[in-house]
């Protein structure tokens, strides 16, 4: 996680934890999108308030390679970097790792963009600015 700028420690909960004992595929998602909403609000991106003027950030793709199951009681680490990929879309790949032997869990690539009251691709300016300003 050496390249993230953005990092979250987090705790599996046994309900997110399937019959195998290990935590549900889908859950990941879960935990990807928290520590973006996190991220983006600490960069002052008000998530809600984009969503109540009318720009909608959307995720158009989602990569994920699952490395290693997370198990109940687990305490782990998402790592963030932000991207711009073009005009209208930008990336985070983000990184999930075990703290307790710091192994990779999952890698991720999540590619949105932002859509204006018309459902039409706009970035808005103040999250043009932290694109333009992220490391990448």
């Amino acid at each position: 996680m050496e390249d993230c700028c953005f990092s979250m420690e987090m705790d599996v909960r046994d309900y997110e934890c399937d019959i195998q004992g290990i935590v549900n595929n889908g859950v990941y998602q879960n935990y990807l999108e928290h520590v973006r909403h996190e991220y983006l609000k600490d960069m002052g991106i008000d998530f809600a308030d984009y969503a109540r003027n009318g720009i909608n950030l959307v995720v158009v793709r989602a990569e994920l390679d699952y490395k290693l199951p997370l198990s109940s009681g687990d305490k782990f680490v998402v790592g963030l970097k932000m991207v711009r990929e073009s005009k209208a879309r930008f990336a985070f790949y983000q990184d999930i790792f075990r703290l307790s032997d710091n192994k990779p869990v999952m890698k991720a690539k999540i590619i949105g963009t932002a859509l204006n009251e018309r459902g039409r691709p706009s970035i808005p300016a103040e999250l043009d600015a932290l694109l333009a300003s992220a490391p990448g």
